[in-house]
């Protein structure tokens, strides 16, 4: 059934742009609106408006933009229903089905949101399955032989599966929902060699709701409580259209305001090391579910603190086997801190065992940055062994290598310095030495990468050699262009012109056009005083240059008929319709063709280096420039949609 027009009009009268926006990105108050990095594309600088006067988001990098219902379809990749149900959950308002929907309207709901309906109602299957006879003396016992709390099972929607072939399949079915939908949800499966032969992938087992940021029941956990050799303690939920294992944290939705609020995030492993923090008292808590960690989690949680500290069992052999966890938290720009808990312990039971207060003190009085944590790791094995001390500092120095910041970075050489009793020169020399061999490997994987792109360039047949410095001038001419036609206009709702964009964007950038220079410069004299010049101004400057090409810019060379609109009502789109992302796109173009120029001359450096027979570091040097030229480049590409096979 579709939602009634009554709810939907409560949904828009109570939704707070700003509340709605504020449970994903973090917002910092500009002048009149709410600012932020756009969460739909990659930026450095905030571009992400939010107004509270209109009630509205506008990304001027992406164009993005809409109401609080737009932006919970835009970024949950929802249907105007599912947002409706989201933002009604979010307020407390009472969803009122519309009657009038027919089973054909029903059935063209997206596979997406049939999808999270199908794993909402197997989540409200399985805790109410806690009810039954079967569920009371297995599941409800098990949880309470835990400790817990009624609370605590419905904060999580905890669960049971029924020991059947096909208890939630049947229910399902009688429910209206198709094999197919299931299927693809991951809640049932197809038997081998029987395709027509279905059955429920979780039996007899207890149920671990996994959230995706929003609450939506997006996958399960499910845990055996008999002794079977034969079954894995733990089955999970595959890989669907809308569960990304690399891209979830188990507990991420109930512990995302604590994280924001406390600016740290403990990370465990498990289901049960989550829930028992929270019956201590601790809500900032999220599980990698007892994988590797992803680049995807690590930026989920960068979305809310920069804070990371990892609990580890006392286990040191395990502790040695995911230490590479760390590295990759400290890569992805986040401070690192490491709790150890006593041997044979772990979250869930250590604090069952001490209760919360001690729990809770103990990790205060026991947290340590990751030098520490990793020198207090080693420092047996090194203590008679030089040899392994030496390895040991490599190790270290490795992971302070990880870390993007460069000040950071030399705050730790100097405590490791301290720590580990070597000279803070020794630490910075092996810094050093791990750039180089980085950079080797990075400017070989490069240079291929280039080579593979001029064979495919090879391959495709051109008209003209263009060379870079054409292609950089006439992207210069573009911006310059844009620049002259629509400088003062507002890019959509916002007191933002165009120009001040566009001067914004290339306030480092030196034009190597000369005229293409000389308007900017004119552009940005006249924005000094307070004054915004038109297409007038430039055609009346004494330059004759200047007028020249303003002219020749302000000029198309061809336009649309006004026929096409008025007679045979075919609407065209123009650059004027979006100029906030015609003006984003063009920026973007222009800075890879001026990064392109830059790789051209890096690369003819290091051939004149290579030739001259220079030093290495000099050449390491060189090379690690045009790798950095590289990255940057990819990182324009990956913005522009450019793909290169």
């Amino acid at each position: 059934m579709g939602i009634s027009k009554l709810t939907t009009d409560k949904v828009k009268e109570r939704a707070d742009i700003v509340e709605v926006v504020g449970d994903y990105v973090p917002l910092k108050k500009k002048g009149q609106n709410m600012w932020a990095c756009c969460p739909f594309h990659g930026e450095k600088s905030p571009s992400f408006s939010v107004s509270p006067s209109k009630q509205i988001y506008k990304c001027f990098g992406c164009s993005k933009a809409g109401d609080p219902i737009q932006f919970i379809m835009d970024i949950e990749g929802v249907g105007f229903q599912e947002a409706i149900r989201h933002l009604a959950g979010k307020y407390g308002i009472e969803v009122e089905e519309d009657e009038t929907r027919t089973p054909e309207q029903n059935q063209e709901q997206s596979e997406r949101e049939s999808l999270f309906i199908a794993l909402n109602f197997a989540k409200d299957f399985f805790v109410k399955n806690l009810q039954t006879e079967e569920g009371r003396s297995i599941g409800l016992s098990y949880f309470k032989e835990r400790g817990f709390t009624p609370q605590i099972i419905e904060k999580f929607d905890l669960g049971y599966a029924l020991d059947g072939w096909d208890q939630l399949m049947k229910a399902a079915k009688a429910a209206g929902f198709q094999e197919e939908i299931l299927l693809k949800a991951g809640l049932i499966l197809q038997r081998e060699g029987d395709a027509s032969r279905t059955y429920d992938r979780f039996r007899g087992r207890v149920t671990f709701t996994i959230h995706n940021i929003s609450g939506k029941p997006i996958g399960f956990g499910a845990r055996i409580l008999t002794k079977d050799k034969n079954q894995p303690k733990y089955i999970n939920s595959p890989e669907t259209p809308i569960y990304h294992k690399s891209d979830v944290l188990y507990g991420i939705y109930q512990a995302k305001k604590a994280i924001r609020d406390l600016d740290n995030c403990f990370l465990v492993e498990g289901y049960t090391d989550v829930i028992s923090m929270h019956l201590s008292g601790i809500e900032n808590v999220a599980a990698s579910s007892g994988t590797s960690l992803t680049d995807g989690q690590i930026k989920l949680i960068k979305r809310f603190t920069n804070q990371v500290t990892v609990l580890y069992d006392g286990d040191p052999a395990g502790i040695k086997a995911s230490i590479r966890g760390i590295d990759l938290l400290l890569e992805g720009g986040l401070n690192v801190k490491a709790v150890v808990f006593p041997d044979g312990e772990d979250p869930d039971s250590f604090s069952r065992k001490v209760g919360s207060q001690a729990f809770q003190d103990y990790l205060k009085e026991n947290s340590r940055d990751f030098i520490g944590f990793k020198i207090g790791l080693y420092k047996d094995e090194f203590a008679k062994d030089p040899i392994r001390k030496a390895e040991v500092i490599r190790e270290i120095v490795q992971s302070i290598g990880k870390i993007p910041d460069p000040i950071v970075r030399s705050v730790y050489a100097k405590e490791a310095s301290g720590l580990l009793q070597i000279e803070e020169e020794i630490i910075h020399a092996e810094l050093n030495k791990s750039f180089i061999k980085n950079s080797k490997e990075n400017f070989q994987k490069a240079k291929e990468e280039a080579e593979a792109e001029e064979m495919l360039e090879e391959l495709i047949p051109t008209n003209s050699q263009t060379s870079v410095e054409d292609t950089l001038r006439l992207q210069e001419k573009e911006t310059i262009r844009l620049l002259l036609n629509y400088g003062w206009q507002k890019l959509d709702h916002e007191e933002l012109h165009l120009c001040e964009y566009l001067l914004s964007e290339t306030g480092d950038i030196q034009f190597h056009t000369p005229i293409y220079q000389k308007i900017l410069d004119i552009y940005r004299e006249c924005l000094a005083k307070g004054e915004i010049p038109n297409t007038d101004f430039f055609v009346s400057q004494r330059d004759l240059e200047v007028r020249q090409v303003t002219i020749d810019l302000v000029t198309p060379r061809h336009e649309v008929s006004v026929h096409w609109h008025e007679r045979h009502q075919i609407f065209i789109n123009t650059e004027s319709d979006d100029l906030a992302g015609t003006a984003f796109k063009s920026i973007l173009r222009l800075k890879r063709r001026l990064v392109h120029k830059m790789m051209d001359e890096a690369k003819q450096k290091i051939k004149t280096a290579e030739h001259e027979a220079a030093e290495e570091g000099k050449v390491l040097e060189l090379q690690q420039v045009y790798f950095e030229l590289k990255k940057v480049q990819l990182e324009i590409d990956k913005e522009l949609g450019i793909v290169i096979g």
